[in-house]
């Protein structure tokens, strides 16, 4: 599995200035053509019975990124532009039955690709038999329920333009093969001295990490409220550290199913504390055929174990999300990390808020050949900082600075200034 990599991009500065030039010439006369665009994407028939709504977003993204790679950004230069149209269908038939679908066009799933794509994200079908919201069920291709980030991880929701460290730091581990050594899946991770062997120790496009963004995998799931108590249980075709290639349900389908499930506990309006846990196998199917005799995909299995808080009280939000993965690779042992992340955001006025959120990760150590023992990956920490402002109630300008440094090598520093223009219909 690859991925196109892209070309290098107009400066991201040029965007910011561009974008802010945009934002000032719409601020006046915009919100009655929006409403009127909101009202002639609403239909109904049978009397209402049967409803349906269009909208969408309308990002455009601008990243100034340093050589060092960081996170969920896939370039060539330092510099690029990246669009991104979402349109979003939400289909109600009576009080039982409704459907969603998320169709993107964009440059790729994650920031970076090359070339134009049209993707359906997400289409669902849901079954609610009762009223008071105790159960749900439903199948087909949606985010992930794991963690309290997927409901808010979208553009206009998400404080930030990126996703917190736990869903786009990528390991040493691959999603095209098992790992037949320690010293092989540290030279993986960075963390030893890579090989010349064909750039087979370089692509980062076979890396994983923890969960990867909202994890739009396929499968089931049932879900509901219970009191002050919400539960969710999915059953999905790929773990949560799969690539997007893999989400699809003819691209993996279920020989290998993930399990995972969320428990939450809303005492009152201000205070959400919840608990993940997901287990499945993070290898593609195709990797079968290069793992040793008597070792199947089963056996290479991601475990993940999450904690979740959210807060609210007045004008400050704050969330925070803690987890703890094992890949197990047979013949080498339990590859163990640990990330976590704390997010703040004030709104100072209706329209303007500022937010900062730290990051951590972690990695266990493992027996070396030669005696001794090593990390397996590079222990990071990440600061993310930005003010957003709404200039309309369909458009809002964000900005986001982050630094990142990995423990492993006293040289790697690596930043990311970013910027994005969104519109909402």
């Amino acid at each position: 599995m690859t991925r196109p990599k892209t070309e290098p991009r107009s400066p991201a500065v040029a965007l910011l200035a561009a974008l802010l030039v945009v934002a000032s010439q719409t601020v006046f006369g915009l919100d009655d053509p929006f409403d009127r665009l909101d009202e002639n994407l609403t239909f109904g028939a049978a009397g209402d019975l049967l409803r349906a709504r269009l909208s969408g977003t309308l990002d455009v993204e601008g990243y100034d990124v340093s050589p060092e790679e960081q996170g969920l950004i896939f370039k060539d230069g330092n510099t690029f532009i990246n669009p991104r149209l979402s349109l979003f269908l939400d289909v109600q038939a009576g009080p039982v039955l409704y459907a969603f679908a998320q169709l993107r066009a964009d440059n790729g799933f994650d920031p970076g690709e090359g070339g134009a794509h049209v993707r359906a994200d997400e289409y669902v079908l849901r079954l609610t038999p009762w009223g008071d919201g105790r159960l749900n069920l439903q199948v087909g291709k949606f985010a992930t329920v794991v963690g309290n980030w997927t409901p808010r991880h979208g553009s206009w929701e998400n404080p930030f333009i990126t996703a917190p460290l736990p869903y786009e730091d990528l390991t040493g581990i691959w999603v095209t093969e098992g790992a037949r050594s320690v010293t092989q899946l540290l030279a993986w991770a960075g963390v030893l001295p890579k090989p010349d062997m064909g750039n087979a120790y370089i692509d980062r496009y076979r890396s994983m990490p923890i969960i990867w963004g909202p994890s739009y995998a396929s499968g089931a799931s049932v879900f509901g409220d219970v009191g002050r108590l919400y539960y969710a249980v999915e059953v999905k075709n790929a773990s949560l550290s799969s690539p997007p290639e893999e989400w699809a349900p003819s691209a993996v389908q279920w020989q290998n199913s993930t399990f995972s499930g969320r428990v939450a506990f809303v005492p009152n309006e201000m205070w959400t504390v919840g608990f993940s846990l997901s287990q499945g196998p993070y290898l593609e199917p195709a990797a079968s055929a290069g793992l040793p005799p008597g070792r199947g995909l089963d056996r290479y299995v991601e475990d993940v174990a999450g904690q979740d808080v959210g807060f609210a009280w007045h004008h400050f939000e704050a969330w925070a999300e803690a987890f703890e993965a094992r890949f197990a690779i047979p013949g080498v042992g339990n590859a163990d990390t640990q990330a976590y992340y704390v997010e703040g955001k004030f709104k100072f006025t209706p329209q303007f808020f500022g937010s900062l959120r730290w990051n951590q990760q972690f990695f266990s150590s493992l027996p070396l050949p030669q005696g001794g023992t090593a990390a397996w990956g590079r222990n990071t920490w990440r600061v993310d900082a930005g003010p957003a402002y709404r200039i309309t109630p369909h458009i809002q300008v964000k900005l986001q600075y982050s630094v990142e440094r990995q423990d492993a090598d006293l040289g790697a520093w690596s930043h990311l200034l970013a910027v994005q223009l969104t519109c909402r219909f």
